[in-house]
């Protein structure tokens, strides 16, 4: 018996010894955000390439991508994320910024037929909510796999026209493997570069009895990303032909904060000014990204667009042609006039044409993220394939 109990004893001590050794997760990597989300949340865990592309999906944050690493459990988390709010509990008044680099949004935002004020009020901050059903209300949990978890949620909206929608969403989250990476960019990737990616596949079905017409409003798919900012990240938006940059959602952008030349609209993503612009159907590119030269972090997010040009305006104004709105939104955080912040942080939007869709019709939009770091000509040689912008000139 006191032989067993040495043993035991020994075997204890060095138990304390290897965990007293082990090293917490540091604060900016994926195992630290890991480590805190699984603390106030469900979360499912999407893996591929043995483990180092990795992100975490919240089914009850209406199963959006909080974070990702191209680096395993070190390595850097992407997404931002609002601790201090996620860790209260509790919810806040006009929308609950918990954070995550592809969350699921419905638009309009603004103007006559938008589903965030209602009928008869006024376009400012006091009036402006976030529907519930898209804000704080879970997702369902279909189905799970290693690679893909899928979501659904079943909604009832009214827009300031007093219109009700009654729909179900869709959405189902993929993590991809190098080769599907490889085939969906066109590009190799060399064994010098760390990488992750992944799609949200989104689906909206009318499940009302009648057809929507843009007499009475219509609705449209929304993907945001929230990512860390930094006074070295660049984020670069490529566009085509005469460009019609819609700069009239928060006020005139402050002079000197963005860069336009005839291919690129630039601006710092430091999460310091609040401003956010858009680009129209005539304007869009395939992809649009950003840059973080202290971490060497090239981000593309690609879309799916067909041409299209009926897309919801969500300028908080009534509006002359309410679906004349854009494919691409982005925006940098800053104070608001009171002095509060929801971030800092900044963001890479894109939205999903609409249309009149009749009981069971859907509208569907496809949001991809990719994630590379590593070496920088490595990463060059992508910008320039896929962002047609050479990094050494920012």
């Amino acid at each position: 018996m006191t032989k067993f109990l040495k043993v035991s004893t020994f075997i204890s001590i060095c138990f304390l010894m290897i965990v007293s050794c082990t090293k917490s997760p540091v604060k900016g990597s994926f195992g630290f955000d890991l480590d805190f989300l699984k603390t106030y949340q469900k979360t499912v865990t999407l893996t591929e390439n043995n483990g180092k592309s990795q992100l975490v999906v919240l089914p009850d944050y209406q199963g959006r991508v909080m974070t990702s690493t191209a680096n395993g459990l070190e390595g850097i988390s992407y997404g931002w994320t609002n601790y201090d709010l996620i860790a209260s509990g509790k919810f806040e008044k006009h929308i609950n910024v918990f954070g995550g680099e592809d969350r699921f949004w419905i638009g309009p935002e603004g103007g006559q037929y938008s589903i965030f004020f209602k009928k008869g009020t006024s376009y400012s901050f006091e009036d402006w909510f976030t529907p519930k059903e898209i804000d704080t209300e879970a997702f369902s949990l279909e189905s799970q796999s290693d690679t893909s978890v899928a979501l659904s949620k079943k909604m009832n909206l009214v827009n300031a026209q007093g219109t009700i929608f009654n729909i179900e969403v869709k959405r189902t989250v993929s993590i991809f493997n190098k080769s599907e990476i490889e085939k969906d960019l066109g590009i190799e990737l060399s064994e010098n570069l760390n990488f992750v990616g992944y799609q949200s596949y989104n689906e909206i079905f009318n499940k009302g009895t009648k057809a929507w017409s843009k007499e009475t409003g219509l609705l449209s798919i929304w993907i945001l990303g929230m990512f860390m900012p930094s006074e070295n990240t660049t984020v670069i938006l490529p566009y085509k032909d005469s460009l019609a940059l819609n700069t009239s959602y928060f006020g005139t952008i402050p002079p000197g904060r963005l860069t336009t030349t005839d291919k690129h609209v630039m601006f710092k993503g430091n999460g310091t000014a609040r401003f956010k612009l858009g680009i129209p159907p005539r304007n869009v590119t395939p992809y649009i990204g950003s840059f973080d030269a202290d971490k060497q972090t090239l981000t593309i997010v690609k879309y799916s667009f067909k041409g299209d040009t009926t897309y919801v305006n969500s300028v908080w104004r009534d509006q002359e042609n309410p679906y004349g709105g854009d494919v691409i939104n982005s925006y940098n955080d800053g104070p608001l006039e009171n002095g509060d912040q929801l971030g800092p942080f900044y963001e890479l939007e894109t939205s999903s044409s609409t249309k009149e869709l009749q009981p069971n019709e859907a509208i569907k939009h496809i949001h991809k993220t990719y994630h590379f770091e590593g070496d920088f000509e490595t990463l060059n040689n992508i910008s320039k394939k896929l962002l047609n912008k050479d990094l050494n000139e920012l």
